[in-house]
């Protein structure tokens, strides 16, 4: 399935290849195997074959094989890989900068990017985002933990972080105002699983 080139930053090719080498630059010591990539980015592994193989012919990222599997990790030792870095991390980075910041938390269940940033992510034209807008569902969540996740996240990012704390179980009422506003315009999920009926 291909992907248009994404408003957040229109000189990748796809949004999937600009996701791909976010995960993998943003963790430059770590393996990913392909079907690890493909659970964490929710694409298919067919798509990411191809993505995969237009980087590793630009030697964006490198591959070695251990047993059957092939490991995947960015290439820090390219001559772009700063920059790229730089560029992944203004655009790309808040959803992994959020979701490994905020993932630790006690008492969180979900976290979500709504605002700007996630319009933009979503395909919405318009200026660079200036802030991160972040909503945290959970119960019983460590509400200094929050506070410390977002400065995390926003030191890594250079974006201020703003999160809010709800209940999950708000996430399926109609009580509150702003899990309806976040819920009826474009947000991505960075942590967890939403609520779900039943």
């Amino acid at each position: 399935m291909r992907s248009d080139a994404p408003p957040l930053l229109p000189i990748f090719r796809s949004r999937h290849q600009a996701d791909l080498l976010t995960v993998l630059f943003f963790h430059p010591e770590q393996d990913f195997t392909l079907a690890e990539l493909s659970r964490r980015l929710g694409v298919s592994m067919s798509t990411l074959h191809g993505e995969v193989g237009r980087l590793l012919d630009a030697e964006l990222i490198t591959a070695r094989q251990v047993g059957r599997s092939r490991l995947l990790r960015a290439n820090t030792g390219h001559r772009v890989a700063d920059a790229l870095a730089l560029l992944l991390t203004l655009t790309f980075g808040p959803q992994v900068a959020v979701g490994d910041a905020f993932g630790g938390v006690a008492g969180v269940r979900a976290v979500l990017i709504f605002g700007s940033w996630a319009r933009r992510y979503g395909g919405e034209a318009g200026p660079a985002p200036n802030d991160v807008d972040v909503l945290v569902l959970g119960d019983d969540v460590d509400r200094d933990g929050v506070y410390e996740a977002a400065e995390a996240a926003q030191d890594r990012l250079g974006l201020p972080v703003n999160p809010v704390v709800r209940p999950a179980g708000r996430w399926l009422t109609d009580s509150d105002p702003l899990v309806q506003q976040v819920k009826a315009s474009p947000f991505v999920v960075a942590y967890g699983d939403l609520p779900a009926d039943g």
